[in-house]
């Protein structure tokens, strides 16, 4: 997000924003929670998920190094959309929504990423909710695996996905249980579409199952 800004920029925003370190498990922001700090992942993992009032987990997406998250109650002053976490040790560095509002007015090239950022979140909602709806559980598996296949970097035939995400994780990207998952994958992998290699997950034909998915959406 801030890559290019000069040497100069960089040493104002460091001085401008708040450092934490946050363990592994912790909530960085709570939903629907006031603060509007807009938060910069600067090593580490975090994940924006939220619960349902039953316990239920319902993960939006994992946000890597260089990337940052809150920046929707920074710009519209409403509370928190979604609870995040710290998935191992996180460094953050938080800034008031005053002093991003004064970045992005200042800095084109903020300004143009915050923008695809945001239509970018917009367009993997809108595929979300067209796949909830359309698709049965199977196949949101199958288009959560493509998806975290693109996300490696893979491009060929077939796909590496390291380290392999949990069961537990991809259930909660798709909104099923674990034990739906244990068993589709352990299906995928008798027809020779997956398998397990040290501690990666990695898909043997990444064509045959982005077919599969295609000809379920073209039918519903």
């Amino acid at each position: 997000m801030l890559q290019g800004l000069s040497q100069e920029r960089l040493e104002i925003l460091a001085a401008q924003c708040a450092w934490r370190t946050v363990e592994p498990g912790q909530v960085i922001v709570a939903r629907n929670s006031h603060d509007r700090d807009v938060h910069f992942v600067v090593s580490g993992h975090v994940r924006v998920t939220t619960f349902s009032a039953g316990g239920k987990q319902v993960t939006f997406r994992d946000e890597e190094p260089g990337e940052m998250f809150g920046d929707l109650a920074a710009i519209d002053g409403q509370p928190r959309s979604a609870d995040v976490l710290a998935l191992d040790s996180v460094l953050v560095a938080s800034l008031s929504p005053e002093h991003f509002r004064a970045l992005i007015a200042a800095e084109e090239l903020v300004r143009e990423r915050v923008l695809r950022r945001l239509a970018g979140l917009v367009r993997l909602l809108s595929e979300r909710v067209i796949e909830l709806s359309t698709l049965g559980v199977q196949n949101r598996i199958h288009a959560e695996l493509l998806r975290l296949a693109r996300a490696s970097g893979g491009s060929g035939r077939q796909a590496r996905i390291e380290p392999a995400p949990k069961h537990a994780d991809i259930a909660s990207q798709v909104s099923t249980y674990r034990e739906q998952v244990t068993r589709e994958l352990s299906l995928l992998t008798k027809q020779g579409l997956l398998a397990k290699d040290g501690s990666a997950l990695v898909l043997l034909d990444v064509a045959r199952l982005a077919r599969m998915v295609e000809e379920v959406r073209s039918e519903a």
